[in-house]
């Protein structure tokens, strides 16, 4: 019982961190689209989304993989389409 209360705060640490990182990268990315710094601004959001996309994961919420699934697909097709 005790390692999984263990397992449980370390998920929650690891969310935590992963969800600050990821939004201040996503940040980021509206700081380099507003100075036109292209595909600077792409990378930052991929970063973002991809750690978004991780806290779901371990948060086991399906709207959140689900909206950054999505959004990590069609930013790639766009990317592979320039």
């Amino acid at each position: 019982m005790a390692c999984e209360a263990t397992n449980i705060i370390e998920t929650g640490r690891t969310a935590f961190a992963v969800k600050w990182v990821a939004s201040f990268m996503q940040i980021m990315g509206y700081a380099a689209t507003g100075f036109g710094l292209t595909p600077w601004n792409l990378y930052l959001f991929l970063v973002g989304v991809l750690g978004w996309l991780m806290v779901g994961v371990l948060w086991n919420d399906r709207a959140l993989v689900l909206v950054h699934l999505v959004a990590f697909g069609s930013m790639l097709v766009g990317m592979a389409s320039q």
